[in-house]
């Protein structure tokens, strides 16, 4: 059994992070103003910058990668296919995004539901880069479909 397709996870991995920042920024329309009031509640506000675009990017690729690393890495494990997508997705989600809507929840800096909708659309978001990201990666060469 061969290891990581470090091409294909690559790919697999910009493509399932480009997925994520696209829908992080579709999403955040319904919930902008929202979020900038409970800011400004706090005296805080939101400036979106050039650099904060561009950490955005680059924090939404190193989602997508880590996302297809460890799909990659369980293939062996639960076999290829959308099941273990779901699986890596859920299990990443619950390590990483649940954690920190809870803490914000642990603070009081946004609404409850703010961070229901984060909390889904979250998930959604990962289970889909996971589907799309695990239809992409192949162990072995790339040929030509």
């Amino acid at each position: 059994m061969g290891g990581i397709n470090i091409g294909r996870w690559i790919g697999s991995g910009v493509a399932a992070g480009m997925f994520i920042w696209v829908v992080e920024g579709a999403a955040s329309l319904l919930y902008m103003e929202e979020v900038e009031s409970a800011l400004a509640a706090h005296g805080l506000e939101m400036g979106v910058s050039g650099a904060t675009l561009m950490l955005a990017t680059l924090l939404s690729l190193l989602v997508g990668l880590v996302l297809m690393f460890f799909y990659a890495a369980a293939r062996p494990r639960f076999g290829p296919g959308p099941a273990t997508a779901v699986k890596v997705a859920v299990a990443l989600w619950c390590g990483g995004l649940l954690v920190s809507v809870i803490g914000y929840a642990m603070i009081g800096l946004y609404p409850g539901s703010i961070l229901v909708v984060w909390g889904i659309v979250g998930l959604v978001e990962m289970i889909l880069a996971a589907l799309l990201g695990g239809w992409i990666y192949r162990e072995g060469p790339i040929r030509a479909r």
